[in-house]
């Protein structure tokens, strides 16, 4: 058989490649007749520009600037070129993981360093600005990387807001025409596996918030902030872009994409695959291995999985799913889990040595699986 294996990241334990080289490994364990190709995927979140640009790659170039973090502090982010296109993962400039957890504070968390970080790519010959969407710790939507592209959010008595979600309440004007001119022949793109709008219930505050720190309190004080910049941004602007599906990723960032780049969103998991031209790959596969670290219901909706199992049941192509854990079944495919395997400790302590141990049982019983090919 010619097997695709095609994992996301196990987060915390293994990338991406890791995963997918531990799935070659223990398939040909057990058929090592078997043709296996490792084509790792991403959803548009923390480790797109690992699949997108990967270290060593002779075809993509990595560069690193100094640009501002979360809360001000100087950080080193990198991003990634292919030919004109620029991959920016918004979490290296403007992530979660930068910020220890007792001093996150999404009220005054900027994604200014984003702003940076694209402002670089344009510099370095971008025409193409693919910005990833996920792991952020800011509520800002997007003024942060709007400011540093040129664009001005003034209070009443004409001064420059402060940096964070907070400081939105105060935005009297705005004014992105520099950002616009900038950007006028560059498509932007924003990658998200994410539809949340920005506000309400279902808004980056009230979903996202409390995972970067906000109280309660916090909540409720970072949502109106949002609704008045949104209402803002429809004045000046001329268009209310805050409930589109994605506006509310990344604390926002997708809203602050949408109405001060010109940008549009795109589901993160296809865009990856149509970069590593995965249709083709799966036309010549005659089976599909995909995973990730937790397998949930949220895994069908936006993140790497769906995206395979979609393209394999078009495909006519049979596929299993290897995941760190499991609370979910996907119709047509088959689910493995480490813990069902191994137990969660030794899961957590050896990922790798457990996923290739999972791939050679799966890959040896590969014939009850059912409608395998070839």
């Amino acid at each position: 058989m010619r097997v695709l294996v095609s994992p996301d990241k196990f987060r915390g334990t293994l990338t991406a490649r890791q995963a997918g080289d531990a799935i070659a490994r223990g398939w040909g364990h057990a058929r090592p007749d078997d043709e296996v190709e490792v084509v790792p995927l991403a959803d548009g979140g923390e480790g797109t520009l690992d699949v997108l640009a990967p270290p060593g790659d002779p075809a993509t170039t990595r560069e690193t600037r100094r640009v501002t973090g979360p809360l001000g502090e100087a950080v080193d982010a990198a991003f990634g070129m292919r030919g004109g296109t620029a991959v920016i993962e918004m979490a290296r400039a403007s992530g979660l993981e930068l910020v220890p957890p007792g001093l996150r504070a999404p009220l005054r968390a900027t994604t200014r360093g984003t702003g940076e970080l694209m402002a670089a790519a344009l510099d370095a010959g971008a025409r193409r600005l693919l910005v990833c969407l996920g792991g952020s710790a800011t509520n800002d939507a997007g003024v942060g990387m709007a400011a540093a592209l040129g664009g001005r959010f003034l209070d009443a008595e004409g001064n420059p807001i402060g940096d964070g979600g907070g400081a939105l309440v105060s935005v009297d004007r705005l004014d992105a025409g520099a950002v616009l001119d900038r950007l006028r022949s560059v498509d932007v793109i924003g990658v998200t596996d994410v539809d949340n709008p920005l506000c309400g219930a279902a808004g980056a505050s009230a979903v996202f918030g409390p995972q970067k720190g906000a109280s309660p309190d916090d909540v409720v004080v970072l949502d109106r902030a949002l609704a008045h910049l949104a209402a803002v941004v429809a004045r000046d602007v001329g268009a209310d872009r805050s409930r589109e599906p994605g506006a509310g990723a990344a604390g926002g960032l997708g809203f602050g994409l949408l109405a001060f780049t010109g940008a549009r969103l795109r589901r993160g998991v296809d865009v990856v695959m149509e970069a590593v031209g995965f249709s083709e790959r799966l036309a010549a596969a005659s089976f599909v291995v995909t995973g990730e670290g937790s397998f949930d219901a949220g895994s069908l909706h936006g993140k790497v999985p769906a995206g395979v199992l979609q393209a394999c049941a078009l495909a006519g192509v049979p596929a299993a799913i290897l995941c760190g854990v499991a609370t979910a079944d996907a119709p047509g495919a088959v689910v493995r889990s480490l813990v069902d395997l191994v137990g969660q400790e030794a899961a957590l302590a050896d990922a790798g040595g457990s996923l290739e141990r999972l791939a050679e049982d799966v890959a040896a019983h590969v014939s009850a699986v059912g409608g395998v090919r070839g």
